[in-house]
C-alpha cells in the first residue's frame, strides 16, 4: 500500500524562512520520505490565512507559523480553533518572554529579519569573498578571511564556507593535496582564524566513489582508494600540527553543525 502524502504548511507574513528551517529540521528526525511542506509567505490579510487553514483542515495537515502582526496572529488562533487544525507558533512565545522579562514591546514589523540594512550587505559582500576565495583560487585574500578552512578533498569547504558567509564571515578556503606545497600566506594567519577539517577514511572513500561515479570515471581511480584517502589525512594532520590549528571531525556532521561550532568560537 502506498504510503499517504502528509502536508506541513508554513505560514508567515515575510518570507517565512525561520518557520521553514524548524519545519526542515524536524523532518529530518523522522523516516518521512512523503511529506509535502507547502510554504505561504508574505501574509497580509485575514482572508489569507483563512483559506490556508482552511486548505490544512481538508488535507489534514498541521500549520507552523511565524507573524508577528497581532491581527494575524488572532485570526491564526480563531482558525486553528474553528477547524481544529493544530498550529504551531515558532516566534510567539520567544517574543513574549522578551517582553516579560526586559518589559520591551516589539516592532510588530513583518520581514525585519531580510531589510536591506548594514547586515545584509555585509552578507552580501561575505558571499562574494567566498566564491572569490574559493578552493585556494586567492590565497592573497587570506588576511582579510574571518576564516581559513583546510582540508583534502570532499570534505565539505565549500558549502561550509558558503554556508558561514550566509552568516556574515568572510571565508577562504583551501584543499590539500601532498604533492603541492602549501602556500606560504598560510603561515602567516592567527591560528584562532584556520580550521582544519578532516573525516573517516571510510567515509571519504565512501562519498569519493560516488563522486567518481557522478562524474563518470572508473572506481578503481586513485582518488578513491583507501591508501590514497589514508596518506592525504596524514598529511592534513601533520600541516595541522605545523599550523598549531583547530581541528573539526566532519565524520556524519551536517553543515549546519559543523559551522556552529565554528561559530561558538569566533
Amino acid at each position: 500500500m502506498e504510503e499517504k502524502v502528509r502536508t506541513i504548511f508554513v505560514c508567515s507574513d515575510s518570507v517565512g524562512e525561520t518557520a521553514n528551517s524548524v519545519v526542515q529540521a524536524t523532518i529530518r528526525q523522522f523516516n518521512a520520505s512523503k511529506v509535502h511542506v507547502k510554504r505561504f509567505g508574505t501574509m497580509r490579510t485575514e482572508q489569507e490565512i483563512q483559506l490556508m487553514m482552511e486548505e490544512a483542515s481538508r488535507l489534514n495537515g498541521f500549520v507552523v507559523y511565524t507573524l508577528v502582526l497581532p491581527e494575524l496572529r488572532e485570526m491564526m488562533r480563531q482558525e486553528a480553533i474553528r477547524l481544529n487544525v493544530t498550529s504551531i507558533d515558532v516566534m510567539g512565545p520567544v517574543m513574549q518572554a522578551f517582553i516579560d522579562n526586559f518589559h520591551d514591546s516589539p516592532k510588530k514589523q513583518a520581514g525585519l529579519l531580510h531589510q536591506m540594512d548594514e547586515d545584509y550587505y555585509k552578507r552580501v559582500e561575505a558571499i562574494e569573498f567566498a566564491v572569490k576565495c574559493d578552493d585556494g583560487k586567492d590565497t592573497g585574500a587570506f588576511k582579510q578571511a574571518d576564516i581559513v578552512l583546510l582540508g583534502i578533498s570532499r570534505t565539505s569547504k565549500t558549502p561550509l564556507s558558503i554556508y558561514l558567509a550566509h552568516k556574515g564571515y568572510k571565508v577562504a578556503n583551501y584543499p590539500l593535496v601532498p604533492e603541492v606545497r602549501p602556500p606560504k600566506e598560510l603561515f602567516t594567519l592567527n591560528k584562532s582564524k584556520v580550521i582544519g577539517l578532516t573525516m573517516s577514511a571510510d567515509q571519504l572513500v565512501k562519498i569519493r566513489t560516488e563522486r567518481l561515479k557522478a562524474v563518470g570515471l572508473p572506481f578503481g581511480a586513485k582518488y578513491s582508494a583507501i591508501e590514497r584517502v589514508a596518506e592525504e589525512l596524514e598529511y592534513a594532520f601533520g600541516l595541522y600540527k605545523q599550523l598549531g590549528c583547530r581541528v573539526i571531525d566532519v565524520t556524519e556532521k551536517a553543515i549546519e553543525e559543523t559551522a556552529g561550532l565554528i561559530m561558538d568560537r569566533m
